[in-house]
């Protein structure tokens, strides 16, 4: 039986670090791609910190609380805007990509550590009325984080880690690699479906958050 109360306050202590995660994700692609030359996403208004610049109605808002919903609040997952590239404007279209693409998942990886800080810190601090959600809101910041860098860097183009490898490739590799894109979300979807997509993810997830764990010795 959905305990509303519990549901509520799990929607009220994931908002913050959900919206970070996947804003700022976008926000960094924007970053990378002006300083190797692509100004598209600067003349947009989308290289900003500001999450309500990327944030998109249905993938950040309505979906994260669907899925929040009927999952009893145990599982999460959202998307924001994404941010629009032009590879062709980058001064080395091929090379350059990989950062551009690596910068989502980094961004990830930068505030999975933040939290991990911050729930450090709620741990070492005399108890108060805060310490409480803050633990409870880093240790969503970390997972979170970590699931969406993980994803990310599946090499399956358009995700990241799909545009990563098409950087790394020999031209003659690289073209029909980058043709899985238009198949991309629709075998996303099957590998999501049919469990595989958690077969893959689940333990490099945990492997991810326990090496963050370990290294701020949240034990």
């Amino acid at each position: 039986m959905l305990d509303i109360n519990a549901l509520i306050q799990t929607i009220a202590i994931s908002a913050l670090p959900v919206i970070f995660a996947i804003t700022l994700h976008e926000a960094a692609h924007g970053y990378a791609a002006r300083y190797f030359g692509d100004n598209t996403a600067w003349m947009l208004g989308r290289v900003s910190l500001n999450p309500l610049r990327h944030v998109d109605p249905v993938g950040t808002i309505l979906i994260p609380l669907a899925i929040l919903l009927f999952s009893a609040g145990t599982f999460l997952f959202g998307y924001a805007k994404p941010v629009p590239v032009n590879f062709a404007h980058l001064r080395n279209p091929k090379r350059d990509m990989l950062w551009v693409a690596a910068a989502g998942p980094l961004a990830n990886l930068f505030m999975a550590l933040v939290w991990a800080a911050f729930l450090k810190l709620a741990w070492e601090i005399p108890a108060n009325q805060f310490t409480l959600p803050l633990s409870e809101m880093s240790k969503i910041g970390i997972i979170i984080n970590c699931v969406l860098m993980v994803l990310n860097l599946l090499p399956l183009p358009p995700l990241d880690g799909g545009r990563i490898a098409v950087s790394l490739l020999p031209y003659r590799l690289a073209l029909p690699f980058s043709r899985l894109e238009r198949w991309g979300f629709p075998i996303l979807l099957i590998l999501l479906f049919t469990g595989i997509l958690s077969l893959i993810m689940n333990p490099l997830v945990a492997l991810a958050a326990g090496a963050i764990e370990t290294l701020f010795g949240l034990y």
